[in-house]
């Protein structure tokens, strides 16, 4: 290889390795924790906020917005269709829609759903609606590649409010917690063609999300299902272990998902379950420590940032406050009342808070005292989507609106 070849070669894997970094492809960001690892993001707003890029109506769901290769995707439901919607990164423009129907009805009258992050992964968009319509489709033009129906070919049901584990895609599987019969409450499908790779447990669905980490060398999947974490194999569905940990009561949810950090593992529900900090190990985890007045999150995962972890503590129709707490004990640092239930990231090594008032804020990630650099309202009262950083935008989802605001460094 001559030495102009070469250095072609590495300019193309800089700029490859530049626009992976700059995408938000699956729930929770590139690594599934709520970290953005971009910088040049402004350490202040300006009074009205950050500039807005775009906007636009949405139908319903609290489903979040994804965003890879200049695309946004937005999973809302119009009438009685779930609607995969692709948008110019931008200018919010629409480039293609894939419209399913759906009889979703939400028994507690909240919100029609869909409820499920997509995932984009290998040029491919993968879907999960609140009636369990799981689809794969190509990225560039819209086009359904594959599709299955998991309600009608595992038994799954709607439970409290529909189907809402948003995909992960780990070494050509994609992987869902979907409580079917049969053995079928954790299920992998063959990423190109829809087929089941693999079924395994007789675990219940909850409303957390699987992910992927590496422990000593070799990836596994955890997945916090209704009675408790488990661990299994991607390839074969192999259950490595199970950790129960689950609420006292029925009428309860498990959404937040299982935070890695190395070799450890943050788990947390409210309803009384607590939260546990775990090592991984096989054939079964150590528990490192537990409580349940530590940070019990309802619904919004919590984040590690230096050593301390992030998040809302208590039920969001009772009262959430946010905490901070050390990592390695459990220790409480500190605990701020007064801002409601949200959903939080870290962007620029500061904390991001999406309130439900649709109230961003830019705050210290300190375990000192908690500060607010800038606020401003960016959306409309009622927002519980987790939001999407990349290109130094924020995409963040409210009650019928969709909003795409700017957080780079003034020039």
């Amino acid at each position: 290889m001559t030495a102009m070849k070469l250095l072609r070669l590495l300019l193309l894997l800089a700029l490859a390795g530049s626009a992976h970094a700059a995408d938000w492809p699956q729930f929770l960001g590139p690594a599934r924790n709520g970290v953005s690892t971009e910088t040049n993001l402004a350490t202040t707003w300006p009074k009205d906020g950050p500039p807005v890029v775009w906007q636009r109506k949405t139908g319903t769901g609290w489903s979040g917005a994804v965003t890879a290769a200049g695309k946004v995707i937005l999973f809302h439901r119009v009438g009685d269709e779930e609607i995969v919607e692709c948008l110019n990164a931008t200018n919010g423009v629409t480039l293609w829609k894939f419209p399913h129907p759906t009889r979703y009805q939400d028994g507690h009258g909240f919100d029609n759903g869909p409820r499920a992050t997509p995932a984009i992964a290998g040029g491919k968009v993968y879907t999960f609606g609140a009636e369990g319509a799981l689809h794969c489709l190509e990225l560039a033009t819209g086009k359904n590649i594959w599709s299955v129906d998991t309600k009608k070919d595992f038994g799954t049901d709607q439970g409290f409010f529909g189907m809402a584990c948003s995909p992960l895609v780990e070494g050509g599987v994609v992987i869902l917690n979907l409580g079917g019969s049969g053995g079928a409450g954790i299920v992998g499908f063959d990423q190109e063609t829809g087929q089941v790779r693999w079924k395994a447990t007789e675990e219940g669905a909850s409303y957390s999300s699987p992910v992927a980490a590496t422990f000593g060398g070799k990836r596994r999947v955890l997945v916090f299902a209704r009675d408790g974490l488990v661990a299994l194999a991607p390839a074969d569905g192999k259950v490595l272990w199970e950790f129960p940990w689950k609420p006292a009561i029925r009428a309860s949810v498990s959404a937040a998902v299982p935070l890695v950090v190395e070799d450890r593992i943050f788990i947390s529900a409210s309803y009384g379950a607590g939260a546990a900090l775990l090592r991984y190990a096989e054939p079964e985890p150590e528990k490192i420590w537990s409580g349940d007045d530590v940070l019990s999150n309802h619904y919004a995962t919590s984040l590690q940032h230096d050593g301390f972890l992030y998040g809302f503590d208590g039920r969001q129709e009772q009262g959430c406050r946010l905490r901070c707490v050390e990592w390695k004990t459990g220790k409480v640092r500190w605990s701020e009342d007064g801002l409601g239930a949200g959903t939080l990231l870290v962007a620029g090594g500061r904390l991001l808070l999406l309130t439900e008032k649709g109230e961003l804020l830019l705050a210290d990630a300190s375990p000192e005292k908690f500060t607010v650099r800038s606020r401003a309202q960016i959306l409309p009262f009622e927002s519980r989507s987790h939001a999407a950083v990349a290109d130094g935008r924020l995409v963040a989802r409210g009650k019928g609106r969709l909003v795409c605001v700017d957080l780079r460094t003034v020039k």
